[in-house]
This record gives structure tokens, sequence and C-alpha cells, in this order.
């Protein structure tokens, strides 16, 4: 059995008691070949669920600091998000950026799943913020067809983004596949990567429900 395998195994009972979540459309998500799915980040906790409710591994990007960390509660941390598809980068600065468009690529291009949060990082305040267009470039540059979703509610089991998890009902919700292949090749195209970002955004924001800012969520931190 894989630790992916025994992870879902073992915590799956237990998200599903503490969470109870509704998983709906998951059946957008095709039984093989690459494929990127794409939402909302409203929490720590979406890295959690977002893994577990689905049937096939999602490999994602995540801060190498989830797995650098000290003591009993460091090395747990380190097991389940390495054993769940979790690949650290350090993100900071330009070079960080590259080498998570190239992961996500190699990922694609290995057959897998990847899964992103366009906004580059949580929403400070439960809205929807301006996607990143690496998402855009991903697909653009691999051809995998992108499944947007929505976590809904995780924001209520972990305000803040701290402190212990609260028993919350969440919802996973799951659009239908998007493909782009009519702007094959413009990869490079900043007004194309931008109107690709834009309409899986929508999408986005039409199955979550939530409030659109036309601006990136880092320059809502900055400013706060």
């Amino acid at each position: 059995m894989s630790r992916f395998a025994l992870i879902k195994a073992v915590l799956g009972p237990i998200m599903r008691l503490m969470f109870r979540p509704q998983v709906e459309g998951a059946e957008h998500i095709p039984g093989d070949g690459p494929v990127i799915l794409a939402g909302n980040h409203l929490t720590f906790i979406d890295s959690m669920i977002l893994p577990l409710v689905c049937d096939r591994q999602v490999f994602f990007i995540g801060k190498d600091e989830y797995v650098t960390g000290k003591g009993l509660k460091g090395r747990l941390m380190a097991w389940f998000f390495t054993g769940v598809g979790m690949i650290p980068v350090d993100r900071d600065g330009g070079r960080g950026g590259v080498a998570a468009l190239m992961t996500g690529r190699r990922i694609l291009e290995e057959g897998k799943v990847f899964g992103i949060y366009p906004e580059g990082t949580r929403s400070p305040d439960g809205r929807l913020y301006r996607g990143r267009t690496g998402i855009a470039r991903l697909t653009l540059m691999t051809g995998a067809p992108v499944v947007p979703f929505a976590m809904i509610g995780t924001d209520k089991i972990q305000p803040g983004g701290a402190g212990m998890p609260r028993p919350r009902k969440v919802t996973v919700r799951f659009g239908e596949a998007m493909e782009f292949s009519r702007y094959e090749g413009m990869d490079r195209d900043r007004y194309v990567l931008r109107a690709v970002t834009d309409s899986v955004m929508a999408e986005v924001m039409r199955l979550s429900g939530q409030e659109y800012v036309d601006m990136y969520a880092s320059k809502a931190k900055e400013a706060a």
C-alpha cells in the first residue's frame, strides 16, 4: 500500500467525521491522463481536504516550511504533506515562481493530477481575488484540461488560518473540464494568458459564490 493510500485509509474516515465533506461534480475529473485542478484558497486546511476527496492522487506545490518543521509535529506534517502529494518549493522571488511552474509542467507531462490555487495565496477576507497567469501557461504548455473547483466553508473550520480546526460541514464543488486548445502555441502571449486565467477564475467564482476582487490577494495583504 502506498503512503497516499495509507493516509487516505487512516485519515479519510476521521476527516469525513469532522468535516462531513459534501463533494459535488467529482465525475468531471478525468479518470486518467493529465488534468489541472484550479480553485479558491480560503485556509490552510484546503490542502488537507482536497487530496482526501479525490479518487486520484493530487500533486501540488507547497511552502517548503511545511516539511522543515522541528520536533514530532514537524515530522508528522512533513510525512502527511509529502505523502498526499505536496512537492515543497521555495516560492520566494522569481526563481521560486519558475520552479513551481516547471514542477507543475513535469507532473502534467507524467499524466498526473496537478492542483493549483491561481490566487497564489490564501484569501485575506473570504473574497475571490485575481488569478495569476501560471495556470494559463500550464494548460497551454501541456494541453491538460482545467477542472475548476470551489472550497466552501473551510474558512469556518479554521478562521484566520490559525488554531485548532473546528468540526464543521464543508462542500467541495467541481465544475466541468475546460480546455484551451484553440490557444495552442500562444503560451507567451500575455493577453491570451490573462483571458484564459480570467475565464478559469470566472468559473471558480460561479462555483463558490464568492465576491470577486480584481486585485491580487498578495497586494491586498500588503495594503492591510
